[in-house]
């Protein structure tokens, strides 16, 4: 075929298809903002609908155009009428992240300074942005270094930070979600499992995520219409549907640029939240050059820098215009591709986003579809990301993706045992409790392990991928890589990056080696050497300096240097000893090794296995999820 006579069409009917599927994903993330942002940042409404999501709408544009177009020239310089754009859209385990461990800790803490709601919620929406612009330059920098970046950490490193952040915070959360709205819930659920899971063809082709959305918001008004929202269902406004109708308008984008300029003058902010916006940066980028290998395998053979730098290009726009959540490129491009999708869903779905938000519709999404109706989506998001970090690894190293499972639950109880404990007037505070050895040997004793795993900074991010590469390195007998691994954890911690935390009140807040915590001299108590405690009965605080655990890492880096050295000497001394050939009495007898059975190698050192497994099949057309 002839370049002349080429034509790549500009839509196709599979285009359709993905559109809806790709349209889906992102509304339900629109969605998820929405709430996480009202409920744990505080943040008010005008600051979610005239600033977070116009910004959203410029971030989805930049990358949805752009891949589309990408793939209008891959497919004339491969002359591949079958070329699929890459999909792209908002990053899910980002925006837990992000809200969870940027923007709701800076909200409480701003709150418990004095700071009022207003000021409190503006002060997180600012840190936001700035997590968010840190993730997307590292994004754009990995663009030129994510496969070097990739040969240093194991996989399952990557994947199982993923996971803990999937079934814990992603997973976990919406299925309590559903169940709490069952009638709403349960039926789209349904559906989606036998969509997504059971890969069943619906009449019409109508996507499986379509449906979910569509069934959960009718029952939810039915509901609400007979008036019995309160057996298991959820409250829906017509008044308020009418309002955000009124309030469809031109919204015109804002530079942040001098927000973004007020927080950079405050380095704590800037340093207190590394620990989550440059492992998130990191994994997204190095989960998007998986994502663009996978097209790869499917014909379709994008160039790796530019792909990965407008990724970047696209979360370091959000931040400057207002969004504090960064874009990536989605995991499920086979899926789109089976589907007949081309390059036409990947730009309408950039100009659809973009006319919702730009013209004021985000309040009207948020009063038409309870997050309910799109639980099931987010849920299977995250089951999907914990399934993948086993299917993607080596079986060897399973044991070392589960190590980052259990930081995710301490996770998940930090996070809601202090919300727990204001929700229900609780008489005392979580520093007073911490601060009762007594109380908390008879009632919580893990609780202290709990918050030293988490980590103020929401290090846990941090220390549980530098746990599962420590394991994944003895795993494979690699002691040195060990050694370096656990000796970082051990600087990381001793520097208070890494478990260290404070509490005030109820607040969990950073605590590096340079801080000191305030306290009246005439209420303080003494120091507890043993724990580096500081109890402080009228101010409520509880510090903790995390120097045992970097000690005790210090102790495992010299244990593992040692194994490493005498494993090394070990495999030098064949070399050095001089060959011993004993004189034949009768006759020769066989060598001693060709005398014993052979013995099967550990998984560990086996072959790669290269058996097709279910896992290992593409993504059928209704399972194209972000990754």
């Amino acid at each position: 075929m002839s370049t002349a006579s080429f034509r790549y069409p500009v839509w196709v009917r599979g285009d359709l298809d993905g559109f809806f599927g790709l349209m889906v994903d992102n509304l339900v993330q629109v969605l998820t903002i929405v709430v996480l942002c009202t409920t744990v940042a505080g943040l008010p409404a005008d600051l979610i609908y005239l600033r977070i999501l116009p910004g959203v709408a410029i971030s989805l544009l930049i990358g949805n155009v752009f891949y589309g177009a990408q793939a209008h020239y891959v497919a004339r310089r491969d002359r591949n009428p079958g070329c699929t754009a890459l999909p792209y859209g908002i990053n899910t385990p980002s925006v837990f992240a992000f809200v969870l461990f940027v923007m709701g800790p800076v909200y409480r803490s701003a709150l418990a300074d004095g700071a009022t709601p207003e000021a409190a919620g503006d002060l997180a929406w600012k840190a936001g942005l700035l997590a968010c612009l840190v993730s997307g330059v590292i994004e754009f920098v990995g663009a030129f270094f994510a496969e070097r970046l990739r040969r240093v950490t194991p996989r399952a490193a990557l994947l199982g930070v993923l996971a803990g952040v999937g079934i814990a915070l992603i997973a976990s959360d919406f299925a309590f979600r559903i169940y709490t709205a069952p009638l709403v819930g349960l039926l789209p659920l349904g559906i989606l499992l036998l969509a997504y899971f059971g890969r069943y063809r619906f009449p019409l082709g109508l996507p499986g995520g379509f449906l979910v959305v569509l069934f959960g918001t009718a029952i939810a008004w039915g509901v609400s219409l007979l008036g019995i929202d309160w057996f298991g269902g959820v409250k829906m406004s017509a008044g308020a549907l009418r309002s955000a109708v009124d309030e469809v308008r031109w919204i015109q984008p804002v530079f942040c640029g001098s927000e973004i300029m007020s927080v950079l003058s405050r380095p704590d902010l800037l340093l207190r939240f590394l620990t989550v916006s440059i492992p998130m940066g990191l994994l997204n980028a190095l989960g998007s050059l998986q994502n663009i290998e996978s097209a790869d395998a499917g014909g379709d053979r994008f160039r790796t820098g530019p792909s990965l730098a407008v990724n970047g290009l696209g979360t370091i726009a959000a931040g400057l215009f207002g969004s504090c959540f960064p874009t990536t490129i989605y995991i499920g491009h086979p899926g789109w591709k089976a589907m007949g999708a081309r390059a036409g869903y990947s730009i309408l779905n950039g100009l659809f986003f973009t006319a919702l938000f730009l013209f004021g519709c985000g309040t009207f999404l948020a009063a038409l579809i309870p997050i309910e109706a799109g639980a099931a989506i987010v849920m299977y998001i995250g089951i999907v990301i914990t399934a993948q970090a086993f299917q993607a690894t080596p079986r060897a190293h399973a044991p070392a993706v589960s190590i980052a499972l259990f930081l995710g639950l301490a996770a998940l109880l930090v996070l809601n045992f202090p919300l727990i404990m204001g929700a229900t007037g609780s008489e005392i505070t979580l520093a007073e409790l911490l601060n009762d050895p007594a109380r908390m040997a008879v009632s919580l004793p893990a609780l202290p392990g709990m918050l030293a795993l988490f980590g103020a900074n929401s290090g846990w991010l941090v220390s549980g991928l530098i746990l599962v590469a420590m394991t994944v390195a003895l795993i494979d007998k690699k002691y040195k890589a060990a050694a370096i691994w656990c000796g970082t954890a051990a600087i990381l911690t001793a520097v208070g990056l890494l478990h260290s935390y404070q509490v005030q009140d109820n607040v969990i807040r950073e605590y590096f080696i340079w801080q000191q915590v305030e306290v009246a001299a005439a209420d303080t108590q003494p120091v507890l050497a043993e724990a580096q405690t500081i109890a402080a009965a009228t101010a409520h605080v509880h510090a903790y300096r995390a120097f045992p655990i970097a000690i005790g890492y210090a102790l495992l880096t010299l244990l593992f240097a040692l194994v490493a050295w005498r494993a090394g000497c070990a495999e030098a001394e064949p070399d050095d000893m001089p060959a011993f050939e004993p004189t034949p009495v009768i006759a020769a007898a066989p060598p001693f090794r060709e005398e014993l059975p052979s013995i099967p190698l550990a998984d560990s050192e086996q072959a790669p296995d290269t058996e097709e497994r279910p896992g290992d099949e593409p993504l059928p057309p209704e399972r194209a999820q972000p990754g």
